[in-house]
């Protein structure tokens, strides 16, 4: 996200849904990119969200509908283990 704000807002809309258990915020870093043929560099901060992969197709539409991004970065990473509790809280979380 662009700023503070934004990267605040994204998490309460998702979770509300919901669409994420979880959404970690990390604090601003630097990215240097390019886009559009030049050269940018500005803060962004990065969101760690966890949810289901029945909810994906969701959430990342409803992040490029929150987005001021014209193209959010958005990548999905899939877990392949980790604490069973914690696991089924993240499923718990996201059910409809």
């Amino acid at each position: 996200a662009p700023d503070k704000g934004l990267a605040e807002k994204i998490p309460h809309g998702l979770l509300e849904k919901p669409l994420a258990a979880c959404v970690h915020v990390f604090p601003a870093g630097v990215s240097i990119y390019r886009w559009q043929g030049a050269v940018h560099q500005g803060e962004e901060w990065t969101l760690m969200i966890k949810t289901r992969r029945k909810r994906v197709r969701s959430l990342v539409e409803e992040i490029k509908r929150m987005h001021s991004y014209d193209i959010p970065e958005i990548l999905v990473s899939p877990v392949v283990g980790g604490l069973r509790d914690y696991l089924s809280w993240v499923a718990e979380e996201t059910r409809l």
